[in-house]
């Protein structure tokens, strides 16, 4: 069993301005603030006058802040008290570079040790939050082919089903302690700032954007704006708990979605990518990349969620606008 350190570090502002924000407001503490998705999450909070908690590795630089350290399995849990909801969006950049074992091995230390400390941390407290959310993602299922998958079907094979069984699983303290935790699995976000899309926009506009290998894997993929409406969702709709897909109701192929591209940029398409050259580009992370998942949100809508933008050209339009 892991040993959570908990670290009773007090940032500036002291237990008195603390207490006084818990009770003043609907306090939240977000785990991956900085990252895409945990940034627009906090943007939308705080402009609905949420009190946010960022949960920052290095020193506090005030109130709204608060110290840990996943590797080491270090938490303020000072911190965390009166929050009625903890998010952990925390997680070294999957896609980011070759899968050396280096790589792969900081990947699943920053999401399996985070999500433990968290979730011990959460399950200390003598009044705990009402609810942990804690990411995941769609590779949970493997390269599914032509198959839709929901909540229901078993985990893949590879790498990345046993990294989001193993992150998944990490979160079992908080859930013995009785509080709601939902696994948000993410399919691929569609935004400007970061993720994929991030890499893919500047190849389309220059008239070199192609589908990859045949393209008829599916891509389950989200608008952003429609990402962070499903977390607030996940942190307000009480009787949600366990996995939760967060993609679009309609998965299209890697096909379809380079159409789609081309036509909201007004570019061509003709360039495609054969699979030797992604292999030889990116090693093992292009087998990924040339399987998919084609994954249905059903509990999502099953709980009343309405998507902004449900097809893959309103989600590039919507990442332009």
């Amino acid at each position: 069993m892991r040993h959570v350190r908990h670290s009773t570090a007090r940032p500036p502002g002291g237990p008195a301005e603390r207490q006084t924000g818990a009770m003043d407001g609907t306090r939240i503490a977000v785990a991956g603030a900085s990252g895409l998705i945990g940034s627009a999450l906090v943007r939308s909070l705080v402009s609905d006058g949420y009190e946010v908690v960022r949960l920052v590795r290095r020193a506090p630089r005030g109130p709204g802040e608060v110290r840990w350290d996943p590797e080491r399995q270090e938490v303020d849990v000072v911190g965390l008290t009166g929050c009625t909801a903890v998010v952990n969006l925390a997680g070294v950049g999957i896609g980011d570079r070759r899968w050396t074992e280096a790589h792969k091995r900081a990947v699943r230390d920053s999401r399996v040790l985070g999500t433990a400390a968290l979730a011990e941390a959460v399950a200390s407290l003598d009044e705990p939050p009402g609810v942990f959310v804690n990411g995941s993602a769609v590779g949970f299922y493997g390269d599914t082919g032509e198959r839709a998958v929901d909540e229901d079907d078993p985990p893949g094979d590879g790498f990345l089903p046993s990294l989001c069984v193993e992150w998944e699983e990490a979160a079992a303290a908080a859930q013995e302690a009785g509080v709601r935790t939902v696994f948000a699995r993410s399919g691929l976000v569609v935004a400007r700032g970061g993720g994929a899309w991030a890499r893919l926009f500047p190849l389309f506009r220059a008239g070199l954007g192609g589908r990859l290998g045949d393209g008829r894997q599916y891509w389950s993929c989200i608008a952003l704006h429609d990402e962070v409406a499903a977390l607030r969702h996940l942190i307000d709709t009480g009787e949600l708990s366990g996995p939760v897909n967060l993609t679009g109701p309609e998965p299209r192929t890697n096909r379809e979605v380079t159409a789609a591209m081309g036509r909201v940029l007004h570019r061509p398409t003709l360039l495609p990518v054969p699979a030797p050259a992604l292999r030889l580009v990116l090693g093992e992370l292009a087998d990924d990349t040339l399987t998919g998942q084609r994954v249905l949100p059903t509990r999502l809508l099953q709980s009343g969620f309405a998507f902004a933008f449900p097809d893959i050209e309103d989600m590039v339009r919507a990442a332009l606008a």
